[in-house]
């Protein structure tokens, strides 16, 4: 353990000695902590002695030392050397007259401190400065406190005088020996030669016992005339320094003045030597320049020519020549300006004018030539003056730089930064300025009418989905053809992302003339796309608002069309077909307040606000309880009870029918489940869930079904999954795979609302559905001998053909239960038995005798 202490000592020992002083050997650096140490013990003691000496010897010390360091911040420089003189000292030998050595001592380190870090960046030369002046100041102090003492015994000022400047001079030579023993240490030299003594004291030594002598009259001035001849003194003190400052500025300006003309005179002589020689070299590099030239210029991989002020070319190269198409001997019989394409002469004319004038510093610019085949050559040409030695007068040199390859680029890169990479259309940052550019022509013309239209497409995920983006981004590219296909050529149509197209219509005299184009796009929009083998049917809604609204920016104006959109594809939805819808001021509200049901329903999820209540399905032979339809409803902490029509489109625009169809999958059949054990008599009951087209849609789908039948213990016949005929048919593509491995699962599968739609018998043939749920609208109408009833009796005989349950939907009195009955019905549900029933309602019923459930 000692060992590895004493090696983290030395390496410790070891950086510290890297940082401060690498240059030094080993007996600089022991000199050098001698020297530090000694004087940090002499100042040491000083201060020690300090203490004890009444306040008035501190206030000298602070006056003292202020003003020794402020005089060393003017420094008077001595002519022909490297040295300056302070008048610090002055203050520094009257403190030590006045109260001895100590306070001395701390002044001397402090302006040797000052002075070497204004001097030096190294802390080595900053700590052994104050150290050696401590030193210096602590034995010749010593020693003039003795010799004071003989003049006090003599009673003679001069005796004193002459002491004081014998103190002086022993200062400065111990400081200035000390200080320099460290470079003779470096350099391997003895530590003091006595041919020293004279190069060290030299002039800064008179000015050290110079300063003595002013401080011990001073003294002396004071002890016969008291303390305030000083403050008398210190002006005159100001204008002897700034005297000897000006007459050692002047000495050396005198130095440097002859300095100046005898290199002056010398660098004559050597330029008029050099002169000569300057010439002969001067001609045969000019000689060797033009051969250069020469070889530059016609072998140069860039295209050259020289030219007269008119753009006749005097003389070109290979690579110009290639450039342009042309032999050299023909381009050498041509002007410049019939090279160069018609829409860029104007530009060139316009430089090459300034040619013949003084303000003339030669130009770059990029134009067009044109080659041998008519075609352009995009150049960078740099044009500039050229004086041949033995021409009359100079021309002017073009350089021409192919840069046909860089434009193509750029064109690339601007068409792909304004327009889709798919559809070749411009997209919707080009639409945007398109857009903007409008509304600033219809802001200064009044005149100037225009429409925008939105377009949204509204199976354009199920092939996605279903088919795969190939198909999907073939399906856009058979699309954007038709929609060009209608326009005008004045309008502009554009790809905004995903399945969603604008349209500016410019220059409509009314607004009829955008509707009109909006029924050719949905007309032509409407007959089938082919994509391979299939033939798909697609439909879009079109949002449409106009310019005479007065729009302040083109956001708000595509926002609009963007609302009049969902407006169409809210109506058509309803219609069961695509349409358009104009915007007005009702539809932003609409919007507004869908966009703030959607974000609430959102938080409804995730709060456990939507519950489900309970649909009995009744069987009509014996009016026993077959099993329930779940219905989820929400529970709004400000409205109230919401039913799924208010909320589930706003669910599907919103794509949360996916967490909305989880969530009541798993809470049906838990909710089943509980029931069978609750209720073990009655083990044939099912539970039916509605799901929507992006359901049948997502190919996770069946897995979604299994994780939700073994989460909750349920078998998968128990379970039956109703779709609207609406959404079935429109889907009939994508839906059947899907169906299929539903039904290989377990699952029954129902058509809900039957009738409303357009099913084939072919289709429902083929299609592996288990029950026909025949639409409310027919069952609430139905009397005896009327249409609904003839539309019931077939759907319920086409059921029996076709081997599958039917279930009438909105029974709602006995009459209706009575008519289904005698027509062979199996199944029915309505208010005629149950409203939906809340979790714990269903379960009470469940629990009642058979006889007295319903």
């Amino acid at each position: 353990m000692s060992r590895a202490l004493e090696t983290d000592r030395t390496t410790w020992g070891s950086r510290l000695h890297a940082q401060l002083m690498p240059d030094y050997n080993r007996a600089a650096t022991v000199y050098w902590w001698s020297v530090v140490c000694l004087g940090a013990a002499a100042l040491a003691t000083a201060v020690w002695h300090l203490a004890s000496r009444p306040a008035e010897v501190w206030l000298h010390l602070a006056l003292g030392l202020g003003l020794a360091l402020l005089a060393a911040l003017f420094p008077v420089r001595v002519p022909g050397t490297r040295n300056s003189y302070a008048a610090g000292e002055i203050f520094i030998f009257l403190l030590l007259l006045v109260d001895g050595v100590a306070p001395a001592m701390v002044a001397a380190a402090g302006d040797g401190f000052m002075g070497s870090y204004r001097s030096s960046k190294r802390w080595t030369s900053r700590l052994i400065s104050p150290a050696a002046a401590a030193l210096g100041m602590g034995v010749a102090g010593s020693l003039l406190q003795q010799l004071r003492a003989l003049a006090a015994v003599a009673d003679s000022a001069a005796w004193l005088l002459a002491a004081t400047m014998a103190f002086a001079a022993l200062y400065f030579l111990c400081t200035a020996v000390l200080l320099g023993g460290v470079p003779r240490f470096k350099r391997g030299e003895a530590f003091f030669q006595a041919s020293d003594l004279v190069g060290v004291f030299h002039w800064v030594g008179m000015a050290y016992v110079g300063s003595a002598t002013l401080a011990t009259l001073l003294f002396s001035l004071a002890q016969l005339q008291g303390g305030a001849v000083l403050l008398v003194m210190a002006p005159l003190l100001v204008l002897l320094l700034a005297a000897l400052h000006l007459y050692f500025r002047q000495q050396e300006s005198t130095l440097a003045l002859r300095e100046a003309e005898g290199a002056a005179r010398e660098r004559e002589a050597a330029a008029e030597a050099r002169e000569a020689e300057s010439q002969a070299r001067h001609l045969e590099a000019l000689r060797r320049s033009e051969q250069r030239f020469a070889a530059a210029f016609t072998h140069a991989w860039i295209g050259m020519a020289l030219m007269d002020f008119d753009g006749r070319i005097l003389l070109s190269n290979r690579a110009l020549a290639a450039l342009l198409g042309h032999d050299e001997a023909a381009l050498q019989q041509m002007n410049f300006m019939d090279l160069v394409a018609a829409d860029d002469r104007t530009a060139l004319y316009q430089k090459l004018g300034l040619a013949g004038g003084r303000e003339f510093e030669g130009f770059t610019h990029e134009l067009r030539c044109i080659g041998r085949d008519g075609g352009p050559v995009w150049v960078a040409l740099h044009c500039g003056f050229f004086t041949e030695p033995e021409a009359d007068r100079p021309c002017l040199i073009v350089q021409l730089q192919d840069t046909s390859a860089r434009r193509r680029a750029e064109a690339g890169l601007q068409h792909l930064a304004f327009h889709d990479a798919l559809t070749g259309l411009p997209n919707r940052r080009r639409f945007h300025e398109c857009l903007a550019g409008a509304l600033s022509r219809s802001r200064v013309d009044a005149s100037h009418h225009f429409a925008v239209m939105f377009l949204d497409f509204d199976r354009f995920k199920l092939v996605n989905d279903s088919l795969g983006h190939s198909a999907g981004d073939a399906l856009l590219m058979q699309v954007a053809r038709r929609i060009q296909e209608k326009l005008r050529p004045a309008d502009v149509v554009a790809r905004l992302g995903g399945d969603e197209f604008a349209v500016l219509v410019d220059h409509i005299e009314h607004e009829r003339d955008a509707v009109v184009l909006a029924e050719r796009l949905m007309e032509a929009l409407a007959r089938p796309f082919q994509l391979g083998e299939l033939e798909i049917r697609t439909g879009a809604s079109i949002g449409i608002t106009f310019s005479a609204l007065q729009y302040a920016s083109a956001e708000e104006m595509l926002r609009d069309a963007d609302t009049a959109m969902y407006k169409a594809k809210s109506q058509g939805r309803a219609a069961g077909r695509a349409g358009y819808a104009l915007f007005d001021a009702s539809l932003h509200r609409s919007v507004s307040h869908r966009l703030h049901l959607e974000g609430e329903l959102r938080r409804a999820v995730e709060r456990g606000e939507l519950e489900l209540h309970y649909q009995p399905l009744v069987r009509l032979a014996d009016g026993s309880l077959a099993g329930f339809e779940a219905l989820v409803r929400w529970q709004h902490p400000d409205r109230g009870t919401l039913s799924p029509l208010s909320f589930l489109p706003v669910a599907e625009d919103g794509g949360l029918m996916l967490q909305l169809t989880d969530f009541v999958l798993h809470c049906a059949c838990r909710q089943l489940r509980q029931w069978l054990e609750l209720a073990p008599q009655q083990p044939a009951l099912t539970m039916s869930v509605n799901v929507s087209a992006q359901d049948i849609a997502q190919r996770a789908f069946v897995a979604r079904v299994g994780r939700a039948l073994v989460e909750s213990g349920l078998r998968p016949e128990q379970l039956t999954l109703e779709l609207t005929e609406h959404v079935l048919m429109s889907r009939l593509e994508g839906a059947v795979d899907t169906l299929g491995e539903l039904r290989r699962l377990g699952v029954r599968l129902a058509v809900d609302d039957f009738g409303s739609g357009y099913s084939s018998l072919a289709h429902l043939a083929r299609l592996p559905i288990d029950s026909l749920k025949i639409d409310r609208s027919f069952v609430q109408q139905m009397r005896r001998s009327t249409d609904e009833a003839a539309v019931v009796r077939a759907i319920v005989q086409l059921g029996g053909t076709l081997r599958k349950r039917v279930v009438a939907e909105g029974v709602e009195s006995p009459e209706q239960a009575e008519l289904l009955r005698e027509m062979g019905c199996e199944l029915a549900q309505g208010f005629h038995w149950s409203l939906p029933l809340t979790a714990a309602a269903a379960g009470a019923l469940l629990q009642r005798p058979a006889s007295r459930q319903l």
